[in-house]
C-alpha cells in the first residue's frame, strides 16, 4: 500500500519515515505526534524526523522538539 491509497483500518498506522517520504507498514488513518500526542491524518503528515522515527503535528512542533533535543 502506498500513502495515496485509502487504508482499510480506521486506527493508528505504523509508519517508517524516510528522507522526503514514508512507508506505511501497518494500515491506518493516522499517526500520533511524538510531542503532543495528537492524531495526524496520514494524508496530512508533512513533518517527521528520520533518525528518531517520530512524526510531528506541524513545523512549530518539529522545531520545538529539535530545540528540546539540542538543549
Amino acid at each position: 500500500m502506498n500513502r495515496y491509497e485509502s487504508p482499510r483500518s480506521g486506527g493508528e498506522a505504523r509508519v517508517r519515515y524516510r528522507d522526503g517520504d514514508f512507508d506505511v507498514l501497518s494500515p491506518g488513518t493516522f499517526v500520533r505526534c511524538a510531542v503532543t500526542g495528537m492524531a495526524i491524518p496520514i494524508d496530512e503528515l508533512k513533518y517527521w524526523n528520520v533518525d528518531r522515527q517520530e512524526p510531528y503535528l506541524d513545523a512549530a512542533t518539529a522545531l520545538k522538539r529539535h530545540q528540546e533535543l539540542m538543549g
